[in-house]
Order: C-alpha cells, then structure tokens, then sequence
C-alpha cells in the first residue's frame, strides 16, 4: 500500500480535492478487495453500437488520450496481468473492450482519443462508437477519465469534458503516471486540474492519483469503483 506523503505534503491533499484514504472506510477496502478477488475475464469486442451486450449489471468506464496509460491502470486494477492489452503504439484500442468483474459488473475499455495510427475514416468509425456508448448506455454508472499527470488537462480532453457536461455523463478525475513527475509539480498540477473541473456539472469531486508502476492509488481506485457500483 504506496502511501501518499511519498509525494506531497499531509496538509496539502485536502485543500487540492485529493482523494485518500481517510474518505473511505474499513468495511469498504474490505468489501472492494472482495469484489476485486474474482477474477476479470474479457467478455467482447464492439464494433458498431448494434453489438453492445445486453444484460442487467452496472458498467464503469475508462476513457482518455491514447497512451494515458489507460490498459495498464485496468490491468493493475483488476490484478490480471494483459487483461487490457497494452501497446507501446498509442491508439492501438480501436474498440470497445467489456470485462466481466465476477458476476458483479463490467468494466469497458473505450478506444483512446487524440491520436491514431489509422485511416481517418477509421478513426471517424470509433469515435462515433464511443459517443454513441457514452451518450446512450442506461447500464454506464460512471466514467473514469484519464489524465496523463506529465500534461496536465489539455484542450483535447476539455473538449470531450464538454460533451459529457451536455449529457450529463458523470465522470471522474483520475491522474496516471503520477510516479514521473516531480514531488515540486504536484501542487501546480492539482491546482490547475482542480480549476479546470471545479465548475464543470458532470465532474465528480475530487482527483485521484495513481501509478500502475508501484500499484500507487490502485487500491483506492477499487474502493471508489466498489462504491459507484454498490449504490
């Protein structure tokens, strides 16, 4: 359990909206670490909005720039190595992935946005297909959107934000990478991150951090899934 005083001060996490482990409580770490024990399978691949699966559970969702690391933090937190296919080739995710967490609920993998080894028509095709999901999937409870903590909230991801803010998309803030930046950055990152979504409907409140490298906040991330689904 990487805990956060690695990288910034005790008095500092509140006032920048950080989420820690004084927001949840025993019986929830508890709870979440059973939720998670049952192994993620992949379940489907989807094409076009026809092949979204039909069935009765809560769906979380990850979406964010290609090469957000977006894989690796699915991979860290449901424990299963390659789960999420990982590529040094951003872009690669030109699908939408469902895992099946137990007999719980899934967790979907959207394709990432912003850059692309592929024909634009292609890109076009997906990008349709993850506003078609985003906009009108009844089993979606929340998304997780993925900010790379070396950049910060760009335009790119403001311009997706403004879309889920119209649709009324609830979606939290969830840093990757948060091990490559320095201990001196983060004030500025949070404070930034926090001025960018603070007047934004659809953001949920507060920012979590993560590292899939040191498995930083991947515990958290299950209590806060856990918590999203149960209710």
């Amino acid at each position: 359990m990487v805990k956060y005083k690695k990288y910034l001060q005790e008095e500092t996490k509140k006032e920048l909206g950080f989420i820690d482990y004084t927001d949840f409580a025993e019986d929830e770490f508890a709870d979440a670490r059973l939720a998670f024990a049952t192994d993620s399978k992949f379940c489907l691949s989807v094409v076009a909005n026809d092949g979204f699966p039909i069935h009765k559970k809560k769906e979380v969702a990850f979406a964010g720039r290609s090469n957000v690391g977006k894989s690796s933090l699915i991979n860290s937190v449901t424990n299963v190595s390659g789960l999420a296919r990982v590529s040094n080739t951003p872009g690669r995710t030109q699908m939408i992935n469902f895992f099946s967490q137990g007999d719980k609920f899934f967790i979907v993998d959207l394709p990432g946005f912003g850059y692309a080894k592929a024909s634009k028509e292609s890109i076009k095709q997906w990008s349709q297909l993850t506003r078609d999901y985003l906009l009108g999937r009844k089993e979606l409870e929340t998304v997780f959107f993925l900010i790379d903590s070396r950049h910060g909230i760009k335009e790119i991801d403001e311009n997706i934000m403004e879309i889920l803010d119209k649709s009324a998309v609830s979606y939290q803030i969830i840093l990757t990478k948060f091990d490559k930046i320095k201990k001196n950055e983060v004030d500025n990152l949070l404070l930034k991150t926090n001025e960018k979504i603070s007047r934004r409907p659809a953001a949920r409140p507060g920012i979590l951090a993560t590292s899939s490298k040191d498995k930083f906040g991947i515990d958290l991330l299950r209590c806060l899934i856990y918590r999203i689904i149960k209710h």
